[in-house]
């Protein structure tokens, strides 16, 4: 299964234009697609709702959309109606297999004062893949500074540390199933989960390490003696290549960048790391301010 990740910028390219078909067409084939700065209802993208077009332009995929930042876009027609909309930006993920589990998570956030800064998060789903369910995380960690990165890593670690005494998002049935439609079994909830996304962090940082370190602090919910959990791989030098090379935010002194970077990642637990087969950037595509980046796996862990 092929599976990338792409901070399409709600669709504004390389070029300054705004082109929702040309961000989808850089991502398309992929199995599972996690999109990040995905708008609905901002000025800037025409007020668009970009998961609504996403979804109606790929209609043979499942999808989901969870955001972090919302606030009010609402207008009122001048007799008494209000025409209710929210300002939101999150993250967006696509299937070609159902999506059985979703949850929208919002990371730390410190207040940055006059420098722009707004609540960022992630967006957990479970896959029913043909060779499994898969559990992925799709990601947006702040810009602003390593402080708060470290906070969000954090938060992340604790929700993985977690799983296994919180379970699934649902237990249990109820009875006939009439009212909540429990009959069914509970959606699984894996231990292990991709973590994939915009990490606003360079191979050289101390959250690129903190995030190849994993969950590798004691303590649980209820269980302060439970082991150790894994560390992650960056799938782009388990493919062999150098961790210090390849680009997917190009240099930008608008925004304070002044030399070409690696901000974007797959990374994969350790017991998952024998099932990838290879991991790419796509540099060729001018559709965002970031590359998409790709991984194929050859299956699961049994």
């Amino acid at each position: 299964m092929r599976i990338v990740s792409f901070n399409m910028q709600y669709s504004l390219g390389a070029d300054g234009r705004y082109d929702l078909a040309r961000s989808l067409r850089a991502v398309a084939d992929a199995d599972i697609i996690c999109l990040q700065e995905v708008d609905r209802h901002w000025r800037r993208s025409g007020m668009a709702d970009q998961p609504a077009l996403i979804g109606a332009a790929l209609p043979d995929r499942y999808w989901v959309y969870g955001c972090q930042f919302d606030t009010d876009a609402s207008t009122a027609n001048g007799q008494g109606q209000v025409i209710n909309r929210r300002r939101q930006i999150g993250q967006m993920t696509v299937s070609r297999w159902p999506i059985v589990a979703s949850r929208t998570h919002i990371f730390p956030k410190l207040d940055s004062g006059d420098r722009l800064n707004h609540v960022t998060g992630a967006l957990e789903t479970v896959i029913a893949t043909p060779r499994g369910p898969l559990r992925i995380f799709n990601i947006h960690l702040s810009d602003v500074a390593a402080v708060e990165r470290m906070l969000q890593i954090g938060h992340l670690m604790t929700l993985l540390r977690n799983t296994p005494d919180e379970g699934p998002i649902r237990n249990g049935t109820e009875g006939d199933g009439e009212h909540w439609e429990s009959a069914a079994p509970p959606p699984p909830m894996p231990h292990l989960a991709l973590l994939l996304g915009d990490f606003n962090a360079e191979p050289t940082s101390s959250e690129y390490v903190q995030l190849l370190r994993g969950t590798q602090v004691p303590g649980s919910l209820t269980n302060l003696q439970r082991p150790c959990h894994h560390g992650f791989v960056d799938a782009w030098v388990a493919s062999g290549n150098d961790p210090l090379k390849g680009i997917t935010y190009r240099m930008n002194p608008d925004q304070g960048a002044y030399w070409d970077q690696r901000l974007d990642y797959c990374f994969l637990p350790e017991p998952m790391a024998g099932c990838l087969r290879n991991a790419w950037i796509d540099a060729e595509t001018d559709a965002s301010d970031h590359q998409p980046v790709w991984i194929e796996l050859s299956g699961l862990p049994s």
